[in-house]
């Protein structure tokens, strides 16, 4: 029997990186899954067809969206153990070239998405009586190095994980956030201008080496278990060292 038995997970960037892996985990281990993207081509590719996965079309800034979505699946499956907030987009640009829009896009998927998630299971989660939320954030959020906003918006989504685990630990709802150091997935492949300041990167991590994918998922399959059922509001760090330094 799987570390995710009999549990049903609502995972988010399903279709691709860090969420297509977790989707890949969590069946392995006997989940029932539900990958939500908004790349829903992306998401029939990947997952049409395979058992134990369910996939949705999600926009993650689109509250009205969530909630038909988290319903669709609860209806499904009958309940809601597990939500895992992963969709998430980034940027090169820099704090003196971001425009106003640039800023709320990434504040609206980041940030708004995390809490715009948490909101429509939580109802489902309190019914009954437990629940695990996990949030992807950045170890941008906790270090200092220059980095464009994107840190802010991981940095809301470290404080919204927080004050969810404070407000809703008395649900039986735990809500914790990992933060991914510089991970080998499509979002950071497409980073063209940045290959340099990669390798740069790669240079000061002390384990030498971009993450992977698996290392996110399997460290966020620990704290969505029963393993971890009394940690929440927890913080942990998957960047290979580098915020150590």
């Amino acid at each position: 029997m799987g570390r995710m038995q009999d549990k049903v997970a609502f995972i988010t960037g399903g279709a691709s990186g860090m969420g297509e892996m977790m989707v890949k985990l969590f069946t392995a281990e006997g989940a029932k899954v539900v990958a939500a993207d908004i790349n829903t081509d992306a998401l029939k590719a990947k997952w049409d067809g395979v058992e134990n996965v369910d996939y949705v079309k999600l926009n993650v800034t689109d509250a009205d969206n969530w909630a038909e979505a988290v319903k669709t699946a609860a209806d499904k499956f009958g309940k809601l153990d597990i939500l895992i907030n992963c969709a998430g987009i980034s940027t090169e640009k820099g704090m003196e070239d971001i425009t106003l829009a640039d800023w709320q896009r990434l504040h609206d998927i980041n940030g708004f998405g995390t809490y715009a998630g948490m909101r429509a299971v939580v109802p489902y989660m309190k019914e009954a009586g437990q629940g695990s939320i996990v949030n992807i954030s950045s170890y941008t959020a906790l270090v200092g190095m220059g980095y464009n906003p994107y840190s802010a918006s991981k940095g809301s989504v470290r404080a919204i994980s927080r004050a969810a685990a404070a407000e809703f630990g008395k649900d039986g709802i735990r809500v914790n956030a990992v933060f991914p150091g510089v991970i080998q997935t499509p979002m950071v492949a497409n980073l063209e201008s940045s290959k340099a300041a990669l390798e740069g990167l790669i240079r000061m991590t002390p384990l030498a080496r971009l993450g992977q994918p698996e290392d996110v998922g399997n460290a966020v399959m620990f704290l969505a278990s029963d393993e971890a059922s009394y940690i929440t509001g927890a913080e942990l760090v998957i960047d290979g060292g580098f915020s150590a330094r």
